[in-house]
């Protein structure tokens, strides 16, 4: 999850394939402005969490430099807390904040992660602030 490309961090939305495809394709259209972790996820990869201003390199699935973004927000916060301003900035099309919560349960249980309504969920807001080459 936590690739390095240069000295960026590396994101990798979601799982390889069409999942990856779609959650990229909706962050460099700006429809997607906003993603969510599971702080279990940092913790079993010994990761930090971003900080605001933070700039990562969004990456294909096959580790290509998409884009770089800018972290411009961060909450830690638990699942049944997360909010419906957050789930609209995910920009996938949740009709309400328990579709987003069912999604994302599915999500991370197919993972190998529980998750309950006191799970803490890492709530990032990002920005594209440039493409693949001139980042």
């Amino acid at each position: 999850m936590f690739p390095r490309v240069g000295e960026l961090r590396g994101m990798e939305l979601g799982t390889p394939g069409q999942l990856r495809e779609r959650l990229s394709s909706l962050v460099l259209a700006g429809t997607k402005t906003a993603t969510a972790g599971l702080l279990a996820e940092y913790r079993a990869q010994q990761e930090q969490l971003e900080h605001v201003g933070e700039r990562e390199a969004l990456l294909g699935d096959g580790g290509q430099v998409l884009a770089i973004i800018e972290i411009t927000r961060i909450e830690l916060v638990p699942f049944a807390e997360v909010s419906w301003e957050f789930a609209q900035a995910e920009g996938e099309g949740f009709t309400s904040i328990e579709h987003w919560a069912q999604a994302h349960r599915r999500y991370w249980e197919r993972e190998g992660y529980t998750v309950d309504d006191d799970t803490e969920v890492v709530c990032l807001w990002l920005r594209v602030i440039g493409g693949a080459d001139n980042g």
